[in-house]
């Protein structure tokens, strides 16, 4: 009676991850603290930026400085908005194949961070110019290795990373001109881990971190002439065509806590 009864929990009990799963997955992306970063200048258009833009008396045209965030107002005494924290979601498929108590596997996803990240830099003038991305969707393929206790599986995940990122721009400059190049496409990678356990042989719920790392270099201002833009004005004096803007923090980071949830077959 005993050896049946320990033997029919055995099988109850035994579920490995084993095979090909479906799943979803829900919780918070988060950035860090962006101090430091700014608007860089290239003011003769040769591709280099790090220039200083200066007045028409020589001094430097953005001498009140810069902020991680979106101005409020045309001056850094007005103050900026933090950079925005939201959802994460995000459809799964993948494989995994358990042997003994070791599990290998790769998988595939799809999803939202809702996630905006802006800096904004200010000129003497006085006006503020504030540079904005977020992501409109992103996805990830990875492998993943761990070791399962019975039901739970401890792992470790990371691989290869994509997004596709939303540029858009805000200034309380009327003089001038500003043609972005558009969206852009960014690539990078994704590493961290969590903990699955089985409900049963097919349902999976689980707890996972995710750092996403994305190489956003782009995205570029022109700041050209309007129709009364005089010579003197500090983005075109010496160069008729303009300046090229880009952001000094040419990586998108964001971290992800989430719950998931897993259909196995």
């Amino acid at each position: 009676m005993a050896t049946a009864a320990s033997t029919a929990w055995a099988q109850t009990d035994d579920l490995p991850f084993d095979g090909p799963y479906v799943g979803v997955s829900i919780g918070g992306a988060f950035q860090s603290n962006d101090t430091g970063s700014s608007i860089l200048f290239d003011r003769n258009l040769d591709g280099r930026f790090g220039d200083t833009i200066t007045t028409a008396a020589g001094a430097n045209a953005f001498a009140p400085g810069f902020c991680g965030g979106a101005a409020n107002t045309n001056a850094p005494a007005g103050g900026c908005r933090g950079d925005k924290d939201g959802v994460d979601f995000a459809v799964r498929a993948g494989y995994d194949k358990q042997i003994g108590n070791a599990v290998i596997g790769v998988l595939a996803e799809f999803g939202k961070a809702d996630i905006r990240d802006s800096v904004s830099a200010f000129s003497v003038t006085p006006a503020s110019y504030t540079l904005t991305r977020e992501l409109k969707h992103n996805g990830r393929l990875a492998a993943r290795g761990g070791y399962a206790f019975g039901r739970t599986l401890i792992y470790g995940t990371g691989g290869f990373s994509w997004g596709r990122v939303k540029n858009s721009f805000a200034t309380t400059n009327t003089v001038n001109v500003f043609t972005g190049n558009g969206n852009s496409t960014v690539t990078g990678y994704n590493v961290g881990g969590g903990i699955q356990h089985k409900l049963s042989r097919a349902i999976s719920v689980g707890v996972e971190y995710l750092y996403t790392d994305l190489k956003d270099d782009d995205f570029r201002l022109r700041v050209g002439p309007g129709l009364n833009t005089p010579a003197t004005n500090a983005f075109i004096q010496g160069n008729a065509q303009g300046t090229d803007f880009a952001r000094s923090d040419d990586r998108f980071r964001y971290q992800a806590v989430r719950a998931t949830l897993t259909y196995g077959f």
